[in-house]
C-alpha cells in the first residue's frame, strides 16, 4: 500500500511540476520574443533621456514613455494572443489591451498629476484572454458562412469583438491591475528596504534547475523590474535570475574537483554558460549532485547582497543571461556593483561546490544519467545537452512524440508529407503514441521533438525550433528518411509495453465506396480535372492548374501570381511524378473557399530537374481540403494506385480512385 501511495504522490508532484513548467513556458513565450524591444527601450533611455542622458535629446526622449506605456504592452499582448489563435488572436489581443493601458495611464483615469504603471501584466492577461474569446467565437460559425463572405465576416467579427473587449478591459481589468501592481510593488519595496532581497535566491536558484524559473522571471520579475527601471533608470530585479555567477562557480568547481566525464566537459560547459548565457548547461552537474543547489543558492545570495550594497542595477532584461548581455544592459553608474556581484556569486558558489565535491563520492557515468534526468524534467531534448552526452542532435537522440512537417504556407506539401509519414507510423503500430501535424514555417514554435522540412527551408525552420531534431527531404511522397524516422521510433520504444502493431487504430468499418465523396465533394470536381494537359514546362503547367482553380470562382486571379512566387522560392515537387503548386502564405486572402485542380500530362514535364506527369493545384482555406490531401498522399505513395490514375479515361474515374481511399 505504501509503495502505491508513494507512486501516486510522485505522479501528482510530477503533474504539478509539468503544469507549472508549461505555464512558465507560456509566460516566457510572451516576453522572450520581445526582449529586443525591451533592450531598445533601455538603450534609448540610457543614452537620450532628457535632461540627464549622455546624449540628452528632448525630442528623442519622447520615445521613452511611449515605448514603455504603449509599444511594449501591445507587443506582449500580440505575442500572447498569437500563441492562442495565431495572427488573428494577436491582432484582437493587441486592440483589447489598449483598454487597460489607457485605464492605468490616461489622465482621464489617473488625473493630471498621476503616474501610470506599464501594463505588462495586464497585457499578459488580456492578450491570451481576448484571443481565446475570438477562437471560441470563430468555432461557432466555422463552415457555416456562405462562399464569398468569409473575409467580410472574419474582419467585422474581429473588429467588433476587439472593440468590446477593449472597453471591457478598460473598466473591468484596470481596477484589478492597479491593485495587483500596488501589492507587488509594496512586496518588492519591503524586501529591498529591509535587505531581504538576497533571500529570493532560495526560491530562484532551485527553480532554475527544475525549469520553473520562467514562471517567476518572466511572469513577475521582468514586468516589476521594467516599472522600477522606468522610475529609477535601473533595477536590481533584472539581476536576480540573469547573474551567471552561481552556475559558473559550480562548473569551475568541477574543473578542479570533478572526476571523469564531468571534469572533462566542465571547461567547455563553463564557456557556453558564462559567455553564451545558456544556463541550462550546468543543470545536469547540479542534478548529478543535488546538494550542490546549496552552492548555487549561496552564490546567488552573495551576488544580490553585493549588488544591493553598491546600489547596482540593469536598464533592461539581460537575455540570455550572458556576462556580455549583462554588461551591455548595465546602468551607467552600476558597472562596479554588477561586476563585483557576478564575481562574488562565482567565488562563493565555487568555494561551496568545491568543498562538496572534494569530500563526496562521484561516479564517472553520473553525468549522462543527470542529463537524461534534466531532459525528462524539461519535457524535451535540450539544445545543448548533446555537448554533455556526445549526441549530434539527430532524430535518434531524443524520444520522439511530436513531429511537425513545415512548409511555406503549411497547407500543401507539408500536409501531404505529414499524411504519408502518419500512415507509415500507424502501420508500424505507433499511431496512438506519435503526433504528426503540419504547419507553416512562420507558425512554428519550439514544442516539437522532430521537424521535417524541405531542404531549401531548413535555415528558416531551425531558428524557431532549436530544441528539436531536424530532418530535411527533397521528396515528400517517397523520401527514404521516412523509413529512418519510423525505425528510430521503433528502436526508442523497444522494451516498452506497446509492441509494433498493438496500438494501430482499426481501419474504418463499412464499404469504402460508401465513405467516398466527403473529401472530394465541392473541392475537387470533374470540371477541375484535365487528363490531357497542354503545358510543356513547369511555368505553363502552373498556369494551367491555376487557371482551373480560378475558373471555379473560389479563387481570385491574384492567386496565380502567388503560385509562381511560391515555386520560385521552394519547389513543390513531391515525388512519384507529382507536383502540387500552391500560393504563398500571404496569398490566403485571395481564396474564398478551398479548391483543388488536377492535370495529367501524356509526356513528362521537367520540374526543376524532376519528372512530373501529375500536377495538382491547391487553394486551401482553413482545413477543408486536408482530408482530400490525405487521400492524394495515399494514392501517390502506392505505385499501383498511380498506375490506375495513369490509365484513367475520365474525370469521374479519377474521382472514384480518390474516393475509394480511406483518409
Amino acid at each position: 500500500m505504501s509503495t502505491t501511495t508513494s507512486a501516486e504522490e510522485r505522479q501528482q508532484k510530477g503533474g504539478v511540476r509539468v503544469a507549472v513548467q508549461r505555464f512558465g513556458t507560456f509566460l516566457s513565450s510572451m516576453i522572450m520574443p520581445n526582449i529586443g524591444a525591451f533592450i531598445a527601450w533601455g538603450a534609448i533611455t540610457a543614452l537620450f533621456v532628457y535632461p540627464d542622458g549622455p546624449f540628452a535629446n528632448e525630442k528623442i526622449n519622447t520615445l521613452v514613455g511611449a515605448t514603455v506605456t504603449y509599444l511594449l504592452p501591445i507587443l506582449i499582448a500580440y505575442s500572447g494572443g498569437r500563441l492562442i489563435h495565431g495572427v488573428r488572436g494577436g491582432v484582437v489581443g493587441s486592440v483589447a489591451v489598449m483598454g487597460v493601458i489607457l485605464g492605468t495611464s490616461s489622465p482621464v483615469f489617473i488625473g493630471e498629476d498621476g503616474v501610470g504603471a506599464p501594463m505588462f501584466l495586464g497585457a499578459m492577461i488580456m492578450g491570451p484572454i481576448a484571443a481565446w474569446v475570438m477562437k471560441k467565437l470563430d468555432a461557432l460559425w466555422a463552415g457555416k458562412i456562405k462562399p464569398g463572405f468569409e473575409m467580410l465576416v472574419d474582419n467585422f467579427s474581429a473588429g467588433i469583438v476587439a472593440a468590446i473587449l477593449a472597453i471591457g478591459s478598460m473598466f473591468l481589468l484596470t481596477p484589478v491591475m492597479n491593485f495587483l501592481t500596488h501589492i507587488a510593488g509594496v512586496a518588492v519595496g519591503f524586501l529591498i528596504d529591509h535587505g531581504l532581497l538576497p533571500l529570493t535566491s532560495i526560491l530562484i536558484e532551485p527553480a532554475k534547475v527544475l525549469f520553473l524559473n520562467n514562471a517567476i522571471n518572466h511572469g513577475i520579475i521582468t514586468p516589476l523590474a521594467t516599472e522600477q527601471s522606468l522610475e529609477q533608470g535601473k533595477s536590481i530585479l533584472f539581476l536576480l535570475e540573469a547573474n551567471p555567477g552561481p552556475g559558473f562557480g559550480i562548473l569551475l568547481a568541477y574543473m578542479f574537483f570533478g572526476r571523469g566525464v564531468s571534469r572533462a566537459t566542465a571547461p567547455g560547459a563553463a564557456i557556453i554558460q558564462f559567455f553564451g548565457g545558456i544556463h541550462e548547461i550546468y543543470f545536469p552537474y547540479v542534478l548529478m549532485k543535488p546538494v550542490l543547489i546549496v552552492a548555487a543558492i549561496a552564490g546567488g545570495m552573495s551576488g544580490v547582497f553585493v549588488e544591493l550594497l553598491f546600489d547596482a542595477g540593469l536598464r533592461s532584461p539581460a537575455a540570455p543571461g550572458s556576462i556580455i548581455m549583462v554588461l551591455l544592459s548595465t546602468a551607467n553608474d552600476s558597472y562596479v556593483g554588477v561586476v563585483l556581484g557576478v564575481l562574488a556569486a562565482t567565488v562563493v558558489s565555487c568555494v561551496v561546490a568545491s568543498a562538496i565535491l572534494k569530500f563526496s563520492k562521484q561516479s564517472e557515468d553520473d553525468l549522462a544519467k543527470a542529463t537524461a534526468q534534466m531532459e525528462g524534467m524539461k519535457g524535451k531534448k535540450s539544445s545543448v545537452s548533446g555537448f554533455l552526452t556526445g549526441e549530434d542532435g539527430q532524430a535518434g537522440g531524443a524520444q520522439i512524440s511530436k513531429i511537425v512537417f513545415a512548409c511555406d504556407a503549411g497547407m500543401g506539401s507539408s500536409a501531404m508529407g505529414a499524411s504519408v509519414l502518419r500512415n507509415k507510423i500507424k502501420k508500424a503500430g505507433y499511431g496512438d503514441q506519435i503526433s504528426v501535424v503540419n504547419s507553416a514555417i512562420n507558425n512554428l514554435t519550439d514544442e516539437f521533438d522532430l521537424v521535417v522540412v524541405h531542404e531549401d527551408l531548413y535555415d528558416r525552420a531551425k531558428d524557431p525550433t532549436p530544441s528539436a531534431a531536424h530532418v530535411t527531404v527533397d521528396n515528400f511522397m517517397g523520401s527514404p528518411r521516412y523509413d529512418e524516422i519510423v525505425e528510430t521510433i521503433r528502436r526508442q520504444r523497444e522494451g516498452e509495453a506497446a509492441e509494433p502493431g498493438a496500438g494501430a487504430p482499426a481501419e474504418p468499418a463499412g464499404d469504402a465506396e460508401a465513405q467516398s465523396g466527403s473529401a472530394t465533394e465541392g473541392i475537387l470536381t470533374a470540371d477541375s480535372i484535365v487528363l490531357g494537359g497542354q503545358a510543356a514546362d513547369r511555368d505553363a503547367a502552373i498556369d494551367e492548374t491555376g487557371g482551373l482553380l480560378i475558373a471555379t470562382g473560389k479563387v481570385e486571379d491574384a492567386y496565380l501570381a502567388a503560385m509562381h512566387e511560391r515555386e520560385s522560392s521552394v519547389s513543390t515537387f513531391m515525388g512519384n511524378g507529382l507536383a502540387i503548386p500552391h500560393g504563398t502564405n500571404e496569398a490566403k486572402s485571395a481564396i474564398h473557399s478551398s479548391a483543388v485542380s488536377l492535370v495529367r500530362y501524356d509526356e513528362e514535364i521537367d520540374w526543376n530537374g524532376k519528372p512530373v506527369r501529375f500536377v495538382i493545384g491547391i487553394a486551401g482555406a482553413g482545413g477543408q481540403h486536408l482530408e482530400l490531401l490525405q487521400k492524394i498522399a495515399k494514392v501517390f505513395s502506392d505505385k499501383e494506385a498511380v498506375a490506375r490514375l495513369e490509365r484513367a479515361g475520365s474525370a469521374e474515374e479519377v474521382l472514384e480512385i480518390f474516393g475509394k481511399v480511406n483518409a
